[in-house]
């Protein structure tokens, strides 16, 4: 089924209504398709190089509003959440999330949290939800989500944009990694700021 969907998403890309196909993964990947856009955005930007600017900012302002309603759906809808949660088996981490950002330093674990799962491979829709269920700020969660989606797509796009299918390849086989490698990066940097300005 999943095979299913990567396909469908892939040929999408490729079809007249690519920006609205785009724009619509990129919204319920936030809240809990398991597509994710990149999928969309490598073929997307292959195809059409010139506007690889449009396409990661198409990507980008849908994802944050679909993190928005995740966000949403974790304070309003905690059934409907808790349905999402398990269909990916994390409900006992977010019991254990719940735990740790209520004890000292929970701002910043689960701050450190949201930028690894809007930048990595992590499940985004995930921690969406869960911001919401644990009452995470949700100004800091907007900008959270707006700089680290906005990054990450842009990265992609701007790495097509450049090498084209070597770079499609390349996210095949080694980008799981690599987004980790730049995620875990950020959080470093971002701890050392906040130390260094507190």
């Amino acid at each position: 089924m999943l095979k299913n969907l990567f396909d469908k998403c892939v040929k999408l890309a490729s079809s007249r209504l690519a920006n609205y196909a785009l724009a619509f993964v990129s919204f319920i990947e936030s809240f809990f398709f398991p597509v994710p856009p990149d999928l969309m955005i490598i073929p997307m930007v292959v195809a059409k190089r010139e506007n690889y600017i449009k396409i990661f900012l198409i990507a980008t302002i849908f994802s944050v509003l679909g993190g928005l309603i995740g966000y949403a759906l974790g304070v309003f809808f905690l059934d409907a959440s808790m349905v999402i949660i398990n269909f990916y088996g994390y409900e006992e981490k977010v019991f254990e999330i719940q735990d740790k950002i209520s004890s000292k330093g929970g701002f910043i674990f689960w701050f450190g949290l949201m930028i690894l799962a809007g930048f990595t491979p992590l499940p985004f829709k995930l921690f969406t939800i869960a911001s919401g269920i644990v009452g995470f700020n949700i100004i800091v969660f907007f900008f959270i989500c707006l700089f680290t989606r906005g990054l990450r797509f842009f990265l992609v796009a701007y790495l097509t944009f450049l090498f084209g299918n070597k770079f499609s390849n390349f996210i095949e086989k080694k980008g799981a990694l690599w987004f980790s490698v730049g995620g875990i990066l950020i959080v470093i940097i971002a701890s050392i700021l906040y130390l260094l300005f507190k």
